[in-house]
This record gives structure tokens, sequence and C-alpha cells, in this order.
């Protein structure tokens, strides 16, 4: 791509910019194309020390915006790192290749190739279409639909992430390309079993062989993801070219910290991300839970409760001591079942509270909120489960319910969930039929019934 003058003192960013990186070649291919995918994994790659040797060829999910904009920079785009002592920024060239999630030609012509090592995911908990009881929701339509296309033809464009999956995985085995990792990076707990789940259970509807080649030849490998992302705005977008001298239309702004906890056999291999700071273990899940309850669980909770105070950022909502007092309840809670040591947890819980206060990251309470009847099961009723078998009243836990029943019922942040129809109306029931729908037969304690209710009432504004 030739340089494009956007303006008097600026260009528009791309690879023939002097000192910008060449494209690695692709081995990696990664499913949802958003703002967290290139502040941390793209990141991490970037940072490795064989990065010249990992490209990444992502696709959206079904959206083609960020693959337009990107396209038009060769992939690149600058990482807006906001810290204390202001923003630092930095073009990350990993991304070798953008395609909208219709280019599904592509994605199998990558999965068919052996160089491919890795196929990795970010998509949100919803993109794995499961039923309550863990397993894929195969009465979905979108589901059906996807199983009849790949019946038809396995090359078929298919919708789902379960199907693009398993489309991907049909290819490569046909193409006899060996064994490939599958890598989620969702805030789901054992996110590898979760994805190894429905994509075992829609290919074994399709094809047995299919199923057995998987389950012999692909590595669904777990991670823990922690750094904090917020939207895009048109501020980010002029402190960019204020900083860089170029036009950036796919900038990211993000925080200072990050985490990457990853466990996986990786037997097509894999960057050496250790090089950049990733851990590696053989259990992810001591620090999936410490991160699912304590940062995305208080994230929940300040959603919701401190968006009916009126706040809309997170750096808004723990300023106010009212809320980091709630903050400070749930944690105590959830790190009584959390399995690591008392003085890790401590120094865990400080560093949350300093990059909550960050005020260069405007986390906004509304992006949060969404999704709540998706995120509270995995981020809020682990730790009240726990709590109530130990015979407690857990207070924090039952805040952070009651606040997304005021939010269900139209107070605070807007609703934006999958399932709104359903939540709105147990909210509209009540609180046994909220704590229903998060848990089955959660409404059936009257006493956390009674508890949740009465943080409902104080919560509730009175003017």
């Amino acid at each position: 791509m030739t340089r494009t003058q956007t303006g008097p003192q600026t260009v528009r960013l791309s690879r023939d910019l002097p000192g910008t990186p060449p494209a690695p070649p692709v081995r990696i291919v990664h499913l949802g194309l958003g703002n967290f995918h290139r502040a941390h994994q793209a990141w991490y790659t970037a940072h490795a020390s064989d990065a010249a040797d990992w490209g990444i060829a992502a696709f959206t999910g079904r959206r083609p915006d960020a693959a337009v904009r990107l396209a038009h920079q060769d992939g690149l785009y600058t990482l807006l790192v906001r810290g204390a002592d202001g923003d630092h920024a930095e073009v990350i060239g990993s991304l070798a290749q953008v395609h909208p999630s219709t280019d599904h030609d592509t994605y199998l012509d990558l999965l068919r190739r052996r160089e491919t090592a890795i196929v990795t995911i970010t998509a949100t908990e919803a993109a794995y279409l499961r039923t309550g009881d863990g397993h894929l929701d195969v009465d979905r339509s979108d589901v059906v639909a996807d199983l009849q296309a790949l019946r038809t033809d396995v090359t078929a464009p298919v919708t789902t992430l379960p199907g693009r999956l398993v489309a991907g995985l049909a290819a490569r085995r046909e193409a006899g390309a060996g064994p490939v990792t599958v890598l989620s990076c969702d805030n789901l707990a054992h996110n590898g079993a979760v994805t190894a789940t429905v994509v075992l259970e829609l290919a074994e509807l399709l094809d047995s062989a299919l199923h057995a080649w998987i389950g012999a030849e692909v590595d669904f490998a777990d991670s823990m993801v922690d750094r904090i992302t917020p939207a895009t705005t048109e501020e980010v977008l002029a402190t960019v070219t204020a900083l860089t001298g170029t036009t950036d239309e796919a900038p990211v702004p993000t925080e200072p910290f990050s985490e990457w906890v990853v466990s996986g056999r990786f037997p097509a291999g894999r960057p050496a991300w250790e090089s950049a700071g990733v851990t590696f273990v053989d259990d992810v899940t001591p620090y999936e839970r410490r991160k699912l309850w304590l940062l995305n669980g208080s994230h929940s909770l300040l959603a919701y409760a401190a968006s009916v105070r009126g706040h809309r950022t997170i750096a808004d909502a723990v300023a106010d001591p009212e809320c980091r007092g709630w903050v400070e309840e749930f944690w105590d809670e959830a790190c009584r079942h959390l399995d690591l040591p008392a003085e890790e947890l401590t120094a865990y819980r400080a560093a949350l509270l300093e990059r909550y206060a960050n005020p260069g990251v405007r986390h906004l309470l509304a992006q949060i909120a969404a999704g709540g009847s998706l995120k509270l099961p995995l981020r809020i009723v682990p730790a009240l489960l726990a709590e109530r078998a130990a015979g407690r009243s857990p207070v924090g836990c039952a805040t952070a319910i009651a606040a997304w029943v005021l939010h269900l019922r139209g107070v605070g942040a807007p609703v934006d969930d999958p399932a709104a129809d359903r939540a709105e109306h147990a909210a509209a029931q009540g609180v046994p039929d909220v704590l229903d729908l998060l848990h089955p037969g959660l409404g059936e304690d009257r006493e956390l019934v009674e508890l949740v209710a009465s943080r409902l009432a104080a919560l509730t504004p009175t003017d």
C-alpha cells in the first residue's frame, strides 16, 4: 500500500512507513477481530522473541467493520497504552491478514495448511451456544442451519462459532495437514473444555470419523486472559494522531497491565510467548477463578450498582466509597474460596484497585453491563453458592444480583442481553425467578431470597 496523505501533517498508517514491521508468515488463525484480541494475544505475539515467524490471519465475527478498517492499513494498528504517567503509542504488526467472517474459503484454505499451528478465539461467552447444562444447544435455529449446510457440503459457509471451528477442522483433516491447537481466550471457566464440548458434539452429529479425528488430533488448550480494554472513541483516534503523526482508523486503547496464563500441548508448535511474559502452567483453574471472580465479578457488580448511582466508568465508580465498599465486601466472600495464597490475593486486590482508578482508561459501565444473563452465572454465582454451602449470607454477591434486577427493570445502564426478554420477565416476577434464572433451584433458598430482596430495597433510588 502506498502512503496516503490524510492531512497537512499526517499520513495513513501502512507497512510502507519507515520503522513499521513487515507482515510475518501466517501460522495462527484468529476468530473474533475485536479490541481485546489486538490488545492481548496480538500484542503478546508481536512481543515474542520469534515474532517474525508468527503472523496472525484474523477474521471478524458478524460485523466486517474491523477488517475493512484494518485492511486499509495492511493489518497495522496503534496500541494506545494509557497509564498514570500518560499515553504511550506502539504500532503492532502481528496481524498479517485481516478478513471478514464471510471470507470462508480463505479461512478453510488457511486451516488446510500444515504451517497453521493454532486457532485462537475471542468471541464472548455467548458465542459457544451452550445449554444450561453446558452442552451445545442443538435446538437453536442457527446451529440447525449450520449442521444442515455442512451435511450438504462441508465447505459451505456457516455462521456460528462451533460451525466455523468444525468446518475448519474438517478441511484440515481432509487436507492431511496434521494436528492443531484450538485456544480459547474468552472469559469462561475451563474454556478449553467448553470449546472441545461444543465442537465435538457438533462434529459427532455431522460425521463420526471427523469426531474421532478431532478427538485424536486437536489440542483444546486452556487460557486465562486479563487486560482492561475499552472501546475506541473519537478521542482515542485524535490522541493517536497527535502522538504519532499518522492517521489510524483502528487504534486500540488499553491499560499497562496485562496477564496471560496458558495450559496446552501445542503439537504443531507455538510462538515463544513466554519471552513476552506469558505464564505456562499445568492447570489454569486457580488463575481463571481469581480473574473471573475478582476482576470480572467486581466489574459486573459495578456495572449495575454504580450505574444506579449515576456513574459512567469504572474509575468513577471505584472513587465512590460506597461502591468501593461493595466491591471489597464481594471480594472478601470470593477470596474464601480461591485456592491461592492469601498474600497473593491481597496483592491482586490492591493491583485491581490501582487499575480501576487509572484515569486514562475510560471503561464504560454500560459496555461491561451487556450480557449479564451469561456473565453473572460465571462471575458471581460460584462464590455465592460456596458461601451458602458454608452457611454464610453473601451480602456482596447479593448486592450484585440485586443491582442486576434493577438494571433489568430499567434503572442504570441500558439492557443489552441475548436473553433480555427472559431476564426482564424474571425481574418483573421477582427475586426467586431471577435466582432460578441464574442457577436452577436457587430461588427456593428463602434466606437468600430475603437477602437479595433487602439489598434490592437498599439500592433502589428513592427519588
